[in-house]
């Protein structure tokens, strides 16, 4: 299948492309990584069925908002990333940005590389005027790569766990980045 170049992104070091069930095993196995998962549900591997009920995506390669994204150099798997349309929020046509890396491709940089093309991707081309990102208070990986992006932190929210799990206590952050910002 071909996928069409209005649907891909390239960086310096990454390929980005909307997933297809081809990704599935890769998609699956960076969900069985409990590293991976800390943030997400405490490090609990995500059954390859997904979860249709969590209150965070399980990719399996239908998801048209959902990037694989691949070294250019190798080819390797690195992740995925996700930009959502949420519509008009506050007055403001909202997107929100989401990532999910092996953790071999952590602290080189990648993470910061493909949300800065999505971040640009939904400012420029596709003219939102916001793009907004969450993640939990102690995750503090995906704090800096926001950071280093240009979002700013504008709430802390306590959202209910069903499970709860060490770290859900101090609550998850909201980024945002405005396209006056940049």
């Amino acid at each position: 299948m071909s996928i069409p170049a209005e649907r891909r992104l390239n960086t310096v070091r990454l390929a980005l492309r909307p997933v297809t069930p081809a990704d599935r095993a890769d998609l699956v196995a960076l969900e069985a990584d409990p590293e991976v998962m800390r943030f997400l549900n405490g490090g609990r591997p995500v059954p390859e069925e997904a979860c249709p009920d969590s209150d965070f995506l399980t990719p399996r390669g239908t998801e048209p908002e959902v990037l694989a994204a691949h070294a250019r150099a190798t080819g390797a798997f690195i992740g995925w990333f996700a930009l959502f349309d949420d519509g008009w929020v506050d007055g403001v046509r909202t997107a929100e940005l989401g990532y999910r890396l092996r953790r071999d491709a952590w602290g080189q940089g990648h993470a910061s590389e493909g949300a800065r093309a999505l971040v640009a991707e939904a400012l420029g081309r596709r003219g939102f005027g916001r793009v907004r990102a969450q993640t939990m208070s102690v995750n503090t990986g995906s704090r800096r790569v926001l950071e280093k992006v240009g979002f700013r932190q504008v709430e802390t929210v306590f959202p209910a766990f069903p499970h709860p799990f060490p770290g859900v206590e101090h609550g998850e952050v909201i980024y945002e980045v405005r396209r006056d910002d940049i």
